[in-house]
Formats: structure tokens, C-alpha cells, sequence
């Protein structure tokens, strides 16, 4: 799998929220200032040629839709950042969000709850 540019990524959460759309449905739903119509139907085209997305044809028009669930594409990019920036440790990971985020106590406290429940479950 490869890793989506940031315009790829920013055509595929849209096209996670819709289901499937044409390119103007995505581009209704982008901030201020618009991209022009040619530069999303690049976009949906390099996404398709990824294997991201998919068509179906009615006459001229072309209904996109993902091929990969947004799940799937988070699972991928975070193995990639484990790999990557982590040595993939998830304490490592979890130690850096508490201090980059400057955590308190209260979230501190419900991170030993989730960690508690998830032990429960594996038992």
C-alpha cells in the first residue's frame, strides 16, 4: 500500500463521509478556497490508479467510491509511524503523546482505565 499525499488523503476522508460521489460532491465539501474542478478529477484519477478508489459509469458522469476502508488506511499509517519514529514500541508511542500533549491527571487516569478493561478482555 502506498501512503497517501495530502490531497489524496484530504478527496479520500471525503469520499469515507459520502460512501460514493462525483467530483463535485467532493468539492462542495471542501474549505474555502475551492480547488478547481480539474485538480479534484486528477486527484480521484491518481487515487483510482493507487487502487484507493473505484467507478461506476453512468453515461459521461463517473461515481467514485473507496476501495479501502478509512480503518484500513489507520491501521497503515500507524504501523508506518510505529516503524518509523517509534522502534514499534507502543510505550514509546503512548509516552511521547503524554508529553507532547502535556496529559493531565484526568486523562492519565482514564488511559489506566482503558488499559484495565483491555486486560480484562484478553483474559
Amino acid at each position: 500500500m502506498k501512503e497517501l499525499t495530502k490531497a489524496e488523503e484530504q478527496v479520500m476522508q471525503i469520499l469515507w463521509q459520502l460512501n460514493e460521489g462525483i467530483v463535485k460532491d467532493i468539492i462542495e465539501r471542501m474549505p474555502e478556497p475551492k480547488p478547481a474542478y480539474n485538480t479534484v478529477s486528477t486527484v480521484v484519477r491518481v487515487l483510482e490508479g493507487k487502487g484507493f478508489v473505484d467507478h461506476k459509469a453512468y453515461g459521461n458522469s463517473h461515481v467514485y467510491f473507496p476501495l479501502m476502508s478509512e480503518d484500513e488506511y489507520k491501521k497503515f499509517s500507524l504501523n508506518k509511524i510505529m516503524s518509523n519514529y517509534f522502534d514499534n514500541s507502543y510505550k514509546s508511542l503512548v509516552s511521547f503523546i503524554a508529553d507532547e500533549k502535556k496529559l493531565g491527571i484526568k486523562e492519565l487516569d482514564e488511559l489506566a482505565e482503558l488499559i484495565d478493561k483491555l486486560k480484562q478482555q484478553k483474559k
